[in-house]
């Protein structure tokens, strides 16, 4: 079984742009799951399941939904095994810069827009950076312009990534990343791999469950500015 990681900020096209390859895929007879993983809203399963494509939801609630991922990614490659994928795509929440749910050895995608504004390849963190290959998505509603300053600028936020640019709209651009994902390794597991880029370093009050404001109630690992 082929293993993917897509990443990517929220709203940026990442389910639209997984349907349209999967779409592509079925052509070839390939047979793929989905693993979405989110926060709270688990509403992108009804998308998958009306698309006729076997997925699972992993909710991380009051958990950090990067963390969430790697705890629970070992299950979810023996969950695709089992169903007998040729193919497992998983589909992070991205609501976080600094974190990355790609691994090594496991072909990584990110997936960005254009409307989120052309300073946005230096903003985003390893999810980006240490990616495979990069996807642009919406730049049918920008200028040339800024399409252009925006692929440079993704260029050099990670430049040994394949940058493509996809229309999630229409699925018009997609046939170089189905291509790319035929020829990736299997993999057999993901036990004793590791991630490309460790998780933020940070186990604090806050994220024990406490919300009063004041040093009092601040303990573990924190940072202060200097102002």
């Amino acid at each position: 079984m082929k293993l993917v990681t897509v990443a990517g900020p929220p709203s940026s096209g990442k389910t639209s742009v997984i349907l349209h390859l999967i779409r592509e895929l079925k052509k070839e007879n390939k047979s793929v799951g989905v693993i979405k993983f989110d926060c709270i809203s688990p509403g992108d399963q009804d998308i998958y399941q009306n698309a006729g494509i076997p997925v699972r939801i992993g909710l991380a609630g009051n958990l950090c939904p990067d963390h969430f991922f790697v705890t629970n990614i070992e299950d979810c490659v023996l969950w695709g095994r089992k169903e007998g994928f040729d193919i497992l795509i998983t589909e992070s929440a991205g609501l976080c810069s600094r974190c990355s749910p790609h691994i090594r050895g496991v072909f990584g995608i990110c997936i960005i827009d254009m409307l989120s504004g052309i300073n946005t390849p230096k903003k985003i963190g390893p999810m980006l950076k240490l990616a495979d290959m990069v996807v642009i998505t919406k730049g049918d509603i920008v200028s040339q312009a800024e399409r252009e300053v925006f692929a440079f600028r993704t260029g050099r936020a990670n430049p040994s990534a394949t940058i493509i640019k996809i229309n999630g709209l229409t699925g018009q651009g997609v046939l170089p990343l189905v291509g790319r994902i035929s020829n990736i390794p299997d993999i057999e597991t993901v036990n004793d791999s590791s991630l490309r880029f460790a998780m933020p370093a940070a186990l604090c009050s806050y994220c024990l469950g406490e919300t009063r404001i004041g040093r009092d109630y601040q303990m573990g690992n924190v940072k202060r500015m200097e102002l």
